[in-house]
C-alpha cells in the first residue's frame, strides 16, 4: 500500500481540491493536477444529503450534461450506484462539488463532501478531485428557468444541472491551468 498526506491545489476563484489520504490503495498520484486525463469521460457529482446530482463529459471533454439525481440512503447503495454510473459511461475520474460559503470559507456540507471524497478515493481506481460548487445551485436554477423550464421541472433538475455545471468549471479550469503551464504555450 502508498502512503500518501493530503495535499490541497486552490487557484482562486475556483478551486480544484485533490483528496488524498493514508494507506489507500488508489494508485492515482492526486498531488499532480496534470495527470488528471484530458481524454475520456468524467463524472461528476452535487452531493447533497438526500439527493445527489450527476452529470457526464464527452469523451473528448468539451462538453458536459446532466445525467440524472440520485436519492441517497447508505454508502454501500450509494457506493454501488456511483460505480454504475462510471461504468455505463467509462469515466476516467470523479469530480465532487465541494460547498464554500461566498466568502470562502466552509460550509456545513463541505466536511460531508471532503468525507465522500476520501471514501469514494479508497474505493475507486480513479482520481476523485473536489470542485469548488460556490454558487452552482443558483447558476443551475437560472439556467433551467432560462431554459423555460416549470418550477416543478427545476426542482427535479437542479441537482443534476449543478453537478453539470460543477463539470464544466473543473474541465475550464484544469484547461486554464495546463494552458498556463505549457512551455510551448
Amino acid at each position: 500500500m502508498m502512503t500518501r498526506s493530503i495535499t490541497k491545489f486552490f487557484y482562486y476563484p475556483s478551486s480544484i481540491l485533490f483528496v488524498q489520504d493514508k494507506e489507500t490503495t488508489n494508485n492515482f498520484q492526486f498531488t499532480d493536477v496534470f495527470k488528471v486525463p484530458t481524454k475520456g469521460r468524467l463524472l461528476a457529482i452535487d452531493p447533497g444529503t438526500k439527493k445527489v446530482g450527476i452529470a457526464v463529459s464527452d469523451e473528448l471533454q468539451l462538453t458536459v450534461r446532466r445525467v440524472s439525481v440520485i436519492t441517497r440512503r447508505s454508502w454501500k447503495k450509494f457506493l454501488y450506484q456511483i460505480k454504475n454510473y462510471l461504468a455505463e459511461f467509462d469515466a476516467q475520474g470523479l469530480i465532487i462539488g465541494l460547498p464554500y460559503n461566498f466568502d470562502g470559507s466552509e460550509s456545513e456540507m463541505s466536511s460531508e463532501a471532503r468525507r465522500l471524497a476520501r471514501n469514494f478515493s479508497l474505493s475507486l481506481e480513479i482520481p476523485v478531485i473536489l470542485q469548488d460548487e460556490r454558487v452552482s445551485t443558483h447558476q443551475a436554477r437560472g439556467n433551467l428557468w432560462e431554459l423555460g423550464f416549470s418550477e416543478s421541472e427545476v426542482i427535479s433538475l437542479v441537482d443534476a444541472e449543478a453537478a453539470a455545471i460543477i463539470l464544466g468549471d473543473f474541465i475550464e479550469l484544469r484547461n486554464r491551468l495546463l494552458k498556463k503551464n505549457d512551455p510551448n504555450g
